[in-house]
């Protein structure tokens, strides 16, 4: 503990401006991030980038990607998988000799508990479960722990089983300590409220400490069964401005710098002390129109403004280097996806469309981002384009703890906002960009950002359902490459980018893995 705020004491005098030596401690990892993101850590809860981040390495998944082959997907809690015939029944054996952070062993019966918990605490993420038929009333029937290390999984519908089996990588594939769990639960909420800003999980890291918009701090788990990480602790420290950040960097009071936008990357040229890592990834930023508002609910209305996006403006100046166009619900470089960029910016293109659509003059609109880069400079360049067509626009700028609840309250007009996959299969993307059974307000689907958007639509729906269960790889290919082209005609969703993550690290930090999706980055192989 002594060590620990030792840390924190010279990390608040280095961000504070003080006289510090400009090396960080050899046995921390020191990152600056925005963490304004940050709403819960409890794994059946995390639907943000920085609080995805932190469970992976916090928890082991039922199926996992390690950092060592990100490509292949094995098994993590799980040692083993076999799939019944029909598709219907996925038998797990647990493997042997884990524990948790507690030290109490890892169980079939905290697999199970951890899998019903999601379902029974019905949380934004927990349709990545929903999804295969259970529900608070079947699930202690369909997930079941048949022996101290055996787990048997029976799916309520038509799945293809590849597709089940990603779907258990997902942050809410999370094993957590039953017994430590229920030992902090109040008033039947699983211990909740507690898990909230406590960790129960057997993963290289262990959550010590997280007060929002400040830090967050990871303490290494020496007996985790990959072996010991390669530092003792983390500390993730809320850094908001790129400017500090490349400061900070620089001077040696970080290990790591993870939003410097392409100016502060630039400027780094020829600066020998720090490393620019990128790291391809499957984030896509998106701006999305409220179906239920009476102008943006029109299909011609929609259409018009993805003509009112400088994409090639926006990538050639202040997103040079970190994003790339890219227009479809599913990120390029993985499999199933659709890499046509069918829209540009075109003015008047635009116009003959408003006008046919009954506004000539255009009208007034609110758009709601975050206030971190870039989002901010993206809404303003949008605001520019959309002023050329009549449409005038007034920007909002919230922090994530804000503007997500607002989002799934369905209470803005427009939004820019980022998405990334919860798993690694298309069905992932298509069943939130897509699919929405039940538009009603009363229904609550906030995982999925059609029904957040007001927009249900039969064919796209009955599309979105028969790609997921198709068996046939060649067709479920094709398939989704002809879901996300309907997609770009009538969905309320404009997809711009895709993003090429730029970290920078001081030269003497080995290791460190960042993949494709938001919570594929790990700390256990960093070394200094």
């Amino acid at each position: 503990m002594r060590k620990l705020l030792a840390s924190l004491a010279f990390l608040a005098l280095a961000v504070s401006g003080g006289q510090a030596t400009a090396e960080t401690p050899k046995d921390t990892l020191i990152v600056a991030k925005d963490i304004s993101d940050t709403i819960t850590l409890d794994p059946a809860e995390v639907f943000e980038f920085t609080g995805g981040e932190v469970i992976a390495n916090v928890y082991d998944r039922v199926m996992m990607f390690e950092p060592e082959d990100l490509g292949t997907l094995v098994g993590g809690v799980a040692e083993s998988f076999d799939i019944s015939a029909d598709g219907k029944t996925v038998t797990l054996k647990i493997r042997a000799g884990q524990k948790f952070h507690s030290g109490n062993p890892v169980t079939a019966e905290d697999v199970a508990f951890s899998l019903r918990r999601v379902i029974k605490l019905n949380k934004t993420p927990a349709f990545i479960f929903t999804q295969f038929g259970w529900d608070a009333e079947n699930v202690d029937d369909l997930v079941k722990a048949t022996d101290a290390m055996t787990v048997v999984l029976t799916i309520n519908a038509e799945f293809s089983p590849g597709l089940v089996l990603n779907a258990l990588q997902a942050g809410v594939g999370s094993v957590v300590d039953k017994t430590l769990v229920m030992a902090n639960e109040k008033d039947g909420d699983l211990g909740y409220e507690w898990l909230k800003n406590h960790s129960a999980g057997s993963g290289a890291f262990s959550l010590k400490a997280w007060n929002a918009n400040e830090l967050i701090t990871l303490e290494a788990n020496a007996d985790y069964r990959m072996g010991a990480p390669g530092v003792k602790r983390v500390i993730i420290r809320h850094v908001p401005e790129p400017s500090a950040q490349r400061l900070l960097i620089e001077k040696g009071d970080v290990d790591l710098a993870r939003n410097l936008q392409p100016d502060q990357i630039k400027g780094l040229d020829g600066n020998t002390d720090v490393v620019i890592g990128k790291y391809p990834k499957a984030g896509l930023t998106y701006m999305a129109t409220n179906d239920a508002h009476e102008i943006l609910g029109n299909p011609q209305v929609r259409l018009a403004m993805r003509y009112l996006i400088d994409y090639e403006g926006m990538v050639n100046s202040f997103l040079a280097g970190e994003y790339k166009i890219h227009q479809a619900v599913w990120p390029s470089g993985l499999w199933g996806s659709y890499d046509e960029t069918p829209f540009t910016l075109d003015v008047a293109k635009a116009k003959a469309m408003l006008a046919e659509a009954g506004y000539p003059d255009g009208f007034k609109i609110k758009i709601d981002t975050l206030t971190e880069a870039p989002f901010s400079e993206i809404a303003q360049s949008i605001q520019q384009s959309l002023a050329k067509a009549g449409i005038e626009s007034e920007i909002t700028l919230s922090e994530g703890k804000t503007l997500w609840p607002k989002y799934r309250a369905r209470k803005h007009e427009i939004i820019v906002a980022r998405w990334s996959p919860d798993y690694i299969d298309p069905h992932s993307n298509t069943d939130s960009f897509a699919h929405n059974p039940d538009n009603r307000l009363e229904a609550k689907l906030t995982g999925k950002l059609a029904w957040r958007n007001a927009w249900s639509d039969p064919e796209i729906n009955a599309l979105t359902e028969a790609s997921a269960k198709e068996l046939d790889l060649t067709k479920r290919k094709q398939m989704y490459a002809d879901l996300q082209q309907k997609m770009q005609a009538v969905s309320p969703f404009s997809v711009m980018f895709q993003r090429s993550e730029q970290v920078v690290r001081r030269k003497n930090v080995k290791g460190f893995v960042s993949g494709s999706n938001f919570d594929l980055v790990f700390y256990r192989n960093v070394t200094k």
